[in-house]
């Protein structure tokens, strides 16, 4: 693609975005920003929850992926049916029940203050973590399609991305987001859909001759039940639901969007159809995968070393401009509609849990506003800081850090939901932090301890599981002082 087109597409991209903040902006105060005025209309939510479910990591991972696990990421995905139904039953009616802006605020109702404190923290680091990453890596992508050209440096690429990001956001926040995801949904998807006709058409395929295709290849084995195996079955069914519970259930950025709807059924409706379209997107995303290593095979392409790479490599080289532009703009998509919901939920989380400001009040616009950007800077911080590291297992190891921190969350809202009783909540930071240690160490030593087996995505579990063990050791009967 020339580079006046790669503008052209950026240009055009956010120029949509700041039409659609300008439209949900009109009249919004504070409260808009933090729930959206509960106005938003359950079917948009669902959709757009797709786009903020596939960040930039899954849009390039996904397919790319299939050539080592085939189809066993399936396995998970099959788990997460099951976690967004229970999120549906048990954790909506929970939330709209308490009026929730922050769902750790029912932490504080439960066990008190510090417990509180301590479900906040852990979402505040994972999600600076994970936020900044995943717009690490769309900002990798801008830098070399476009900004190299012009010779700007990276860091001044970020700072404008999280600019552009912070206008179209910083006044309707989540009720902006709740748009602004659809509208990505939409590009993702489209960018699916046409690189999956262009590779039919380049092979001279019908679409039945691809489900064919799909059926019959050896990377469209979905099942695994070697229990040493990270792949096998029951561990990634099992992870599925536990990190759906935690990284969308227990987690502000995604609740933030599911309690913006105006009931508690509609809520629950969204999360239902949403649970549905979710598996088809990303059978899709699989099959893209497949029919990717099937047109190189088909046209002699060598493979890069890198899985994640070949869909960029396909996309851009060989699949022509209109799937190139597309990709380009999934890309986008798939990394700012992560980037500007986490930059609101931060924002929404650190006004209400740390600052404890109220909603309603008419001065607490400048408050919201300045903790905005605060958490803007943090985000261009911690990009720098990845930029400067420039190893990649240095930085997916960072990343996977911050997936730890989710298991106290785990163990916490585990604890208050299933067991009636009370803990000694001046310990509860000191378990929270012991957590995720004791996970590494096990994890470490997985294999020698026990007998070869090796931990995946399960390792949320266990995490939440030792969270949960220190909280009963530390639990009453009766409720006494804090």
């Amino acid at each position: 693609m020339s580079t006046l087109l790669i503008a052209i597409i950026i240009l055009m991209f956010f120029a949509v975005l700041m039409g659609v903040s300008w439209f949900t902006s009109r009249n919004a105060d504070s409260e808009t920003f933090f729930t959206g005025n509960r106005r938003s209309p359950w079917y948009l939510v669902a959709f757009g929850m797709i786009g903020s479910t596939i960040s930039g990591v899954t849009f390039i991972s996904v397919p790319g992926e299939v050539g080592n696990s085939a189809w066993t990421y399936l396995q998970f995905l099959l788990g997460n049916f099951i976690g967004y139904w229970v999120i549906a039953l048990v954790l909506i009616p929970l939330y709209y029940r308490l009026n929730l802006v922050s769902i750790y605020t029912y932490l504080d109702q439960r066990f008190g203050l510090r417990s509180y404190k301590t479900g906040a923290f852990f979402f505040l680091v994972s999600q600076t973590i994970g936020a900044s990453f995943r717009l690490y890596l769309a900002a990798g992508v801008l830098q070399i399609a476009f900004f190299n050209d012009f010779g700007i440096p990276f860091w001044l690429t970020v700072l404008i991305t999280l600019f552009l990001i912070w206008i179209y956001t910083y006044r309707a926040g989540i009720k902006t987001v709740v748009w602004t995801d659809s509208l990505q949904t939409f590009f993702i998807l489209g960018a699916v859909g046409i690189t999956i006709w262009v590779i039919l058409s380049q092979l001279d395929l019908s679409f039945g001759d691809m489900v064919t295709v799909v059926d019959h290849h050896p990377f469209s084995r979905i099942f695994d039940w070697d229990w040493k195996s990270k792949t096998n079955f029951f561990k990634q069914f099992m992870a599925g639901v536990g990190i759906v519970l935690t990284m969308n259930g227990l987690d502000q950025n995604m609740m933030q969007k599911n309690l913006t709807c105006k009931t508690r059924k509609d809520a629950q409706k969204n999360i239902f159809w949403f649970s549905f379209a979710f598996i088809i997107a990303n059978i899709f995303f699989l099959s893209l995968g497949v029919m990717l290593y099937y047109y190189a095979a088909q046209k002699g392409i060598d493979l890069p070393s890198r899985t994640d790479d070949l869909f960029p490599l396909l996309a851009i080289k060989y699949f022509g401009p209109l799937a190139g532009a597309l990709f380009l703009l999934g890309i986008l998509s798939a990394a700012y509609s992560s980037a500007d919901s986490a930059l609101t939920a931060l924002t929404t989380s650190f006004c209400i849990d740390f600052l404890n400001l109220d909603p309603a009040a008419p001065k607490s616009k400048r408050t919201r506003i300045l903790v905005h950007v605060g958490f803007s800077l943090l985000m261009f911080l911690v990009i720098v800081i990845f930029r400067i590291i420039n190893n990649e297992s240095v930085v997916s190891a960072v990343f996977r850090v911050a997936g730890y921190t989710y298991g106290p969350l785990l163990g916490l809202f585990a604890f208050g939901i299933l067991t009636k009783r009370m803990v000694k909540d001046r310990f509860v930071p000191l378990v929270g932090l012991l957590s995720p240690v004791l996970t590494y160490i096990v994890n470490a030593n997985s294999e020698a301890w026990f007998g070869g087996y090796k931990f995946g995505f399960e390792l949320l579990l266990l995490n939440g599981l030792i969270m949960f063990t220190g909280l009963l050791l530390l639990s009453h009967n009766k409720q006494e002082s804090r």
